[in-house]
C-alpha cells in the first residue's frame, strides 16, 4: 500500500513514468500495441502538469487516446508493408498450380506422388499410370490436385 501511496504522491510524474515504463515493456514485447498505452499516458502526465482535468477525467482521456492509437495503428499501419519479393515464401504449393509435369509414381484410388524439382509432392485426382503428363489444377497445405494434361484440351 505504501508503493501506491508513494506512487500517487508524485502526481503527474505518475503518468509520465507509467508511460515510460509501459515504453520499456514495448521493447520486451514488441508487437506495436502497447507503445500506444505508453504515449497516451506520457500526453496525460503532459495534461496533468495543467491541473485542469480530475483524475477521473485523466483516465478517461487515457482510455481515449489508447484506443484511438491502437485504432489509428491497426488501421493504417498494421500490414501495409508492400508487395513482398517472395509472395509463395509459405505457401509454395501455389506457385505450383497451371504448371505442367510428369508422374514419377501412379495416381492410385486418387493419391499418388510426383518429383517437382527436389521436393516430392502428394499429388490427388483420376487414376493415372506413372510418366502421365498432369497439370496441377489447384493445391491444398497438403497435396497438389492435378489432372490428365490432355483432359484440359
Amino acid at each position: 500500500m505504501e508503493l501506491i501511496n508513494w506512487f500517487t504522491s508524485l502526481g503527474p510524474w505518475a503518468w509520465i513514468i507509467a508511460g515510460f515504463a509501459l515504453l520499456g515493456i514495448e521493447l520486451l514485447v514488441p508487437g506495436g500495441v502497447v507503445v500506444w498505452f505508453g504515449l497516451a499516458a506520457i500526453a496525460v502526465g503532459i495534461q496533468a502538469f495543467t491541473g485542469i482535468l480530475s483524475w477521473q477525467f485523466q483516465w478517461l482521456l487515457f482510455g481515449v487516446l489508447s484506443i484511438a492509437g491502437v485504432a489509428v495503428w491497426t488501421v493504417y499501419f498494421k500490414g501495409k508493408g508492400g508487395a513482398s519479393d517472395r509472395p509463395f515464401l509459405n505457401a509454395r504449393q501455389q506457385k505450383l498450380v497451371g504448371g505442367t509435369y510428369s508422374l514419377d509414381e501412379p495416381i492410385v484410388n486418387g493419391k499418388g506422388r510426383m518429383k517437382v524439382g527436389d521436393s516430392w509432392w502428394l499429388v490427388e485426382g483420376p487414376d493415372m499410370p506413372a510418366q502421365s503428363r498432369v497439370k496441377v489444377v489447384s493445391a491444398t497445405a497438403t497435396a497438389l490436385n492435378v489432372e490428365a494434361l490432355d483432359a484440359t484440351k
